[in-house]
């Protein structure tokens, strides 16, 4: 296990924003892990997905790490911000654009917009 939590650890290290879902950002295999990917890839955000599908050990691992039970997670800068529920109310709240902002991840603000208005 300290081999994967050493392998999770460096990705979030070496990443600004990392996806750990199910899947890959082009073909999702759940509809969690497809709602924060459509998200990221519509606002242009520069992520590296984690297919935790293809590795059981990181499925579990990043389980324990954030010790969060569920798929997907994002990390931003080395943090923990949440999951799908998580991410989806950041986005609409806006917060998600100012997680961003603060920590210099670059994002199509028109894009975040266009999200919030199509769920006003």
């Amino acid at each position: 296990m300290t081999d994967v939590r050493q392998q999770i650890q460096d990705t979030i290290d070496h990443n600004d924003v990392v996806l750990f879902m199910k899947g890959t950002k082009e073909m999702p295999q759940c509809g969690f892990s497809s709602r924060v990917a459509g998200v990221l890839n519509y606002m242009g955000v520069n992520f590296r997905d984690v297919n935790v599908l293809a590795d059981d050990g990181v499925r579990q691992g990043i389980k324990e790490f954030s010790d969060w039970p569920t798929i997907p997670q994002l990390y931003v800068k080395g943090e923990f911000v949440g999951g799908c529920d998580i991410i989806t109310e950041m986005t609409l709240s806006g917060e998600l654009d100012q997680l961003f902002d603060k920590v210099g991840v670059g994002y199509d603000k028109d894009a975040a917009d266009k999200i919030r208005e199509a769920n006003a």
